[in-house]
């Protein structure tokens, strides 16, 4: 890695938008769906995902993993600005070809959990892997991604997020895999209807 290419610098025109834009509830929960993850504007989407490649591209990745479904447009922003293939697990409809691989992450926002599946045939033994989604939370997903390409022998290099909530236990999970982790907006808390922006890690 550069020590020119800081992992968690702010990307200043989403950092102005979730300002400006974001809806704010209580102080757990933040809202970017109008341009993220529900209503997708493709040209600032490809910027975001152009921006988190350029700090990625020194893992030199072969591969980019991400969870269906609001991982799959961070994703796939950032698989085309790096030229590499995009491999998702499949949660909503979670039959793929065998072998496979799969996790159950528990939801305590939602209830339940969830089943994540993929197939081992697009993660071949040796890939070299990184992970992308729109959200840094608790990490469940960023976790449950990491063991399974693990699992298929491939190496995972590093994490990319859109927005990290640095208030929850994602980040420490991902530094207790030793995964690198890049964001281009990192929010210290959330406080009376504010985000309040963290300072990148030293």
């Amino acid at each position: 890695m550069s020590p020119h290419v800081k992992l968690d610098t702010a990307h200043e025109p989403l950092v102005r938008r979730i300002q400006e834009e974001a809806t704010i509830i209580g102080d757990q929960i933040l809202r970017i769906d109008h341009f993220l993850n529900h209503r997708i504007e493709p040209a600032f989407i490809m910027e975001l995902g152009h921006e988190l490649a350029r700090r990625l591209s020194a893992f030199q990745p072969t591969l980019i993993l991400t969870a269906e479904a609001s991982g799959i447009a961070p994703g796939l922003a950032v698989a085309q600005s790096l030229k590499v293939p995009l491999v998702f697990a499949k949660k909503y409809s979670p039959e793929v070809e065998a072998p496979s691989l799969s996790r159950i992450i528990p939801s305590p926002t939602k209830g339940g959990s969830t089943r994540l599946v993929i197939s081992q045939r697009f993660l071949p033994a040796g890939s070299r892997v990184v992970i992308v989604d729109d959200f840094l939370s608790n990490g469940r997903t960023a976790v449950a991604l990491v063991e399974m390409a693990r699992e298929a022998g491939a190496e995972v290099l590093g994490a990319g997020f859109i927005v990290e909530k640095r208030f929850k236990d994602g980040h420490l999970a991902m530094a207790q895999l030793a995964i690198p982790v890049a964001s281009l907006a990192t929010i210290e808390r959330l406080e009376n209807g504010k985000a309040i922006m963290a300072a990148p890690h030293p």
